[in-house]
């Protein structure tokens, strides 16, 4: 769904889209408990609390789930707040208590029917009483994909789904990647002047956005579970890729360089202890990589194309979300491969100029405009003069 117009940084419990994905899910509604509401207004608050465990859940589904009892009033709600704790439905089940009997659950997703971390969720929703299940969007996950829906009927229970199911895909569409696709969702990043330009031709960056911009940058560090970067950027910037802040996850720091020439000395080997750090590289044996070896690195040695084979081996991972931050060469090369899914930029008030100023992609990109690779913005905010767009494939 498209959402566009420009808004003010607001800090929030979740940060899909921040301010944009507050108003796309919530609309102007209140839900409050007690309160008589719609199916639409409870979905989309159900929706919203799902939108919490971001960052804390995954590779499990985001998931938000309300209870009404049999007078349409809100008794209960919650969300699946961190991996391997109770899943939305008992959350919101188990806050609505014995009320729960004979009411309506909502829930974003399709209730499990399998034992994982956690006993089925199908049997504590029969357990609870409810008559009446809104299931936003089914789970395509083998174990599930269907099942928990069919046991739910089964049993007697009324069940409709497909209530704020475009707002539930948008949502969960990491987690649909990795289970579809075997492969992590990729977010791309890069701040730039207004000509477009991510460093001058001397190669300086820093710092092209404001101290807002890069603030904002730390909060999508602390979410992903990886940050990658390449081997030219590694010997530009020297970078750190750590979370200012601490947050939800602790990001692998992932290198890729295909020829294995790295430096001994750099801000990752010497940090190493605080998040760690894999090189992707298509060498194997080599001594030029020995420093990293023995400072505690994991050596992933691929062969082939390197990025589809970091990808496949990041999906068996489980790694659900993975942020690159560059450079050109590796931007380009992920955009070439049709492996970006969400990029989020930040513009500067700033004009750089100059013909050997570098541009955020570099690759072989497209020969045709029709053959560009079309983006559609989901938020578009100012950051302290800075314009920041977030916008999916």
């Amino acid at each position: 769904m498209a959402r566009s117009g420009v808004r003010s940084s607001r800090s929030l419990a979740y940060t899909v889209t921040d301010a944009a994905t507050r108003k796309w899910f919530t609309g102007n509604s209140k839900i409050v408990v007690g309160v008589s509401v719609s199916d639409e207004s409870t979905m989309r608050r159900a929706l919203e609390l799902a939108a919490r465990g971001q960052g804390f859940v995954e590779p499990n589904p985001m998931v938000g789930a309300v209870v009404l009892n049999s007078d349409g009033v809100l008794i209960g709600e919650g969300w699946h707040e961190r991996f391997g704790g109770p899943h939305a439905e008992v959350n919101a089940l188990t806050a609505a208590g014995t009320a729960a009997k004979g009411g309506t659950l909502f829930v974003t997703l399709e209730p499990c029917c399998h034992t994982g971390k956690t006993p089925p969720c199908t049997d504590a929703v029969l357990k609870s009483g409810v008559k009446r299940v809104l299931v936003a969007m089914r789970d395509p996950f083998p174990a599930v994909d269907g099942g928990g829906l069919q046991i739910l009927r089964d049993n007697g229970l009324t069940v409709e789904l497909g209530i704020g199911e475009a707002e539930a895909l948008e949502l969960n569409a990491p987690y649909l990647m990795l289970v579809q696709k075997q492969r992590p969702w990729v977010i791309a990043k890069w701040a730039m002047s207004l000509d477009g330009r991510i460093a001058t031709q001397t190669g300086d960056s820093k710092w092209i956005s404001n101290e807002c911009s890069r603030a904002k940058v730390h909060e999508l560090r602390g979410r992903v579970d990886a940050i990658v970067v390449g081997r030219g950027t590694l010997l530009a910037d020297d970078p750190l890729l750590t979370a200012r802040l601490r947050g939800a996850r602790i990001p692998t720091r992932i290198v890729v360089a295909a020829s294995g020439n790295l430096p001994d000395r750099c801000q990752l080997l010497s940090t190493i202890d605080q998040a760690p750090v894999l090189v992707a590289t298509t060498v194997e044996g080599s001594t030029r990589l020995d420093a990293w070896r023995n400072a505690g690195a994991e050596l992933l040695v691929l062969e082939g194309p390197i990025l589809p084979g970091l990808l496949t081996e990041l999906g068996r991972r489980r790694m659900t979300n993975i942020l690159v931050e560059g450079g050109g060469g590796l931007l380009g090369s992920f955009h070439d491969g049709s492996f970006l899914d969400e990029i989020h930029v930040y513009i500067a008030p700033k004009v750089i100029g100059g013909d050997g100023a570098l541009s955020p992609l570099a690759g072989r990109g497209v020969a045709q405009m029709n053959e560009a690779t079309g983006f559609v913005n989901r938020s578009v905010q100012t950051l302290d003069g800075d314009v920041w767009i977030v916008a999916r494939r």
